[in-house]
């Protein structure tokens, strides 16, 4: 039995109806197959199964229900035709270029990405001869200039952490599309509560559904979203046989948070609004990096692109990293880690924590000075959230 779902279904509808398939139990939430493998009805069924002859369930590492839900739920909301869960937002990542670059390609990226995805691509990708060239993320003349006739990735975050930069994903689509390119877009800070990038003309969406997808802190993993034959052909290889799969656990737990996935996306933005509004008023403060201000370079886009502005807010501080480290250990109540994406506010210092493998001068080419503080505004009280910031911007 199926819970109904179709294009004529809201997006919180779509959040917690789809993708859902009742077993003969009938109950209501989601059923979590806990199982390594499943039994065939006879020796025919087992070989039809394992040819690709016939559909069904296999082998957990590639084919589980409670894993699947959680797939055609996310695609369903991403506007995708295919989703494959993965066991992190980087697997996901590298299931993607191992499923769609060979040695001598090129990939362009942008240099305000998630300090591991940039190891990544230099570190492990260049090992087997995938070349990357790193640009500013707004500037397109400079993301054209950087093609060449091997480039076959474009791959980009928008919002980018920790500066919450914004690209023109429209326009960044015609230029990999013109080259012969694919578009990739990291969707972790908006998901598609506040941003589809697939509607824009993006051919890739990759998640971190260990951050705001899951919601609470609890769960490792990610997914890729697009085409049935980018993502359900060429991704889906890579994750049956290489095996970076997403478990049934974590499965069923994100797919808890995306059930409440755009109450907590617009809590998370007003909340994120309020805290960016009062560090701009503090004389303390250099300068606030948070997409719903109107002096964000990109504002103009932001309104077009996104339906709210997010939940991460970066500042810099006077005294660089001494001063930065202050602020950050007097807070008494948020929580001092790099995740981001919870119902808890968290704070951390990217320049020696999510991009502390960076170079000095990748780091300054990024925009990650020693001052910076990165906030992923939570849901508790924004006065509390305030207030707490505000005890160490105030500590001499």
């Amino acid at each position: 039995m199926s819970d109904q779902h179709g294009d004529d279904f809201d997006f919180d509808t779509l959040a917690i109806r789809s993708g859902y398939r009742r077993t003969e139990e009938g109950e209501h939430s989601e059923a979590l197959f806990m199982t390594s493998s499943f039994v065939f009805g006879s020796a025919a069924e087992a070989a039809a199964r394992f040819s690709g002859e016939q559909p069904g369930n296999i082998y957990a590492r590639f084919t589980n229900p409670t894993v699947r839900c959680f797939e055609q739920r996310l695609a369903a909301l991403e506007g995708g035709e295919r989703c494959v869960a993965t066991a992190s937002g980087m697997a996901a990542i590298l299931s993607l270029c191992l499923a769609h670059l060979q040695a001598g390609d090129h990939i362009v990226c942008s240099r305000s990405v998630f300090g591991t995805t940039t190891v990544l691509f230099e570190k492990y990708l260049g090992k087997f001869g995938i070349d990357t060239s790193f640009v500013d993320l707004t500037d397109l003349q400079a993301w054209q200039q950087a093609l060449r006739p091997e480039t076959r990735l474009l791959f980009l975050e928008t919002p980018s952490n920790p500066l919450t930069e914004v690209a023109d994903i429209a326009a960044l689509a015609d230029l990999a599309h013109n080259a012969g390119a694919l578009l990739a877009v990291d969707n972790c800070f908006c998901t598609p509560a506040l941003q589809r990038p697939l509607q824009l003309g993006a051919d890739v969406v990759i998640h971190s559904a260990t951050k705001f997808l899951d919601g609470q802190g609890r769960i490792i993993g990610g997914a890729v979203v697009g085409g049935e034959t980018l993502v359900g052909v060429g991704v889906y290889g890579v994750v049956r046989t290489a095996g970076p799969s997403m478990s049934p656990f974590n499965a069923w737990v994100a797919l808890k948070g995306l059930e409440t996935l755009s109450l907590r996306m617009k809590a998370h933005s007003a909340n994120a609004q309020r805290l960016a509004e009062a560090l701009q008023a503090h004389a303390r403060v250099k300068r606030v990096y948070f997409p719903g201000l109107p002096e964000h370079p990109q504002h103009e886009l932001i309104q077009r692109q996104q339906s709210a502005p997010g939940g991460i807010v970066s500042f810099v501080v006077e005294g660089g990293r001494e001063a930065a480290w202050r602020v950050i250990d007097t807070c008494r109540m948020l929580s001092i880690t790099a995740n981001l994406g919870d119902t808890k506010t968290t704070i951390t210092h990217p320049a020696t924590t999510t991009h502390g493998r960076l170079s000095d001068a990748q780091k300054q080419t990024a925009g990650i000075e020693d001052g910076l503080i990165r906030v992923a505004v939570g849901l508790e009280s924004a006065d509390d959230i305030i207030a707490d910031l505000m005890r160490g911007l105030e500590r001499r």
